[in-house]
């Protein structure tokens, strides 16, 4: 095995080994919902992992008081609740978290003031506060969204991990492009459907049976034989449509955990749906980029480091099902 071949699988033993959580990381969650002209209800959400239970804390106006309950540990996130009582409205007031070092997980903010649309804003090392406007502009929201959207599919492993067993399984370029296509139209329409209420599924069992899907394509890798094409090699788009139609349900928890801001829910479904796709088109673009350098520079190597590396997503993905359908 030459030292290139090591290489490429000792990063993606790294990636995809670590989060035995899965889709469960999500990022630092932190609510301020108004209950009267002067308290809010904070919420602050810190995972465990990425250095926001221990270091950071909710950072609020000088004119502001909180008064926090104890945490509780609510699986791989640490929770807090606590009232905020102002002498004034938070109109034009700077909030956010303190203690966001380098290196640290991005957290959502969530503003809700009674009478007035929620507001929304990605926090991270370096931009780790948010001043609360009047009325949120739409770039604002459209940013957000596709943001979390993008992070979504990067940071969700059992759904990246689809999508390259898919590049994995095709390899071939229009074939590729077709089966991401029919991926995206899918998770589109029961994302849109979930989120806006006309139909949804139990969150459990959807978790469970995407990790299964995963554990499908690999199936499918491990089988392919010249000349004998199977199912889903010779209709991948149908293939990747039926997967992408679960796939969007979890994609439409995830959303309904963070929330959407009430005037402006199109928008931030549309931008957030762009932004998974954005994420999506990366990890197809990084895994045709490793097959060719693969094929370029050690062609020996190939077809073992693809075998490898389905037997690996095949058994994290069969983990993944087994703790999920017993959780």
């Amino acid at each position: 095995m030459t030292s290139f071949l090591r290489l490429v699988l000792g990063l993606l033993l790294l990636a995809f080994v670590a989060p035995a959580q899965a889709d469960e990381l999500r990022p630092g969650y932190m609510e301020l919902t108004q209950e009267t002209p002067s308290e809010w209800k904070l919420v602050w959400k810190a995972p465990i992992l990425g250095g926001l239970a221990t270091r950071a804390k909710p950072l609020l106006p000088d004119f502001c008081q909180l008064k926090l309950e104890t945490p509780r540990l609510s699986g791989p996130a640490v929770v807090a609740t606590g009232k905020v009582t102002c002498s004034r409205s938070l109109e034009g007031a700077t909030v956010g978290l303190d203690g966001m070092e380098p290196g640290a997980t991005d957290a959502l903010l969530r503003v809700a003031p009674l009478g007035r649309p929620v507001q929304t804003e990605r926090l991270a090392p370096g931009s780790s506060s948010f001043t609360v406007s009047a009325v949120p502009d739409r770039w604002q929201v459209a940013r957000t969204y596709f943001v979390i959207g993008v992070g979504h599919i990067v940071a969700g492993f059992d759904h990246l991990l689809f999508v390259v067993a898919l590049v994995l399984l095709l390899q071939r370029g229009w074939s590729v492009v077709a089966a991401a296509t029919a991926f995206t139209l899918a998770h589109s329409i029961t994302l849109a459907g979930t989120t806006l209420g006309l139909f949804g599924l139990p969150q459990a069992p959807v978790e469970a049976a995407i990790a299964l899907s995963i554990v499908f394509l690999a199936v499918e890798i491990a089988k392919v034989k010249p000349g004998e094409p199977r199912l889903s090699e010779r209709l991948p788009w149908m293939v990747a449509f039926l997967f992408g139609l679960l796939h969007g349900f979890g994609f439409a928890g995830a959303l309904r955990e963070i929330g959407l801001p009430e005037t402006d829910v199109p928008i931030a479904l549309l931008t957030f749906n762009l932004g998974v796709e954005a994420g999506q088109m990366l990890i197809i673009a990084a895994t045709v980029a490793i097959l060719a350098a693969l094929a370029r520079f050690a062609p020996q190597a190939r077809r073992p480091a693809i075998t490898v590396c389905t037997y690996l997503i095949g058994a994290v993905a069969s983990f993944w099902f087994i703790e999920r359908i017993w959780a």
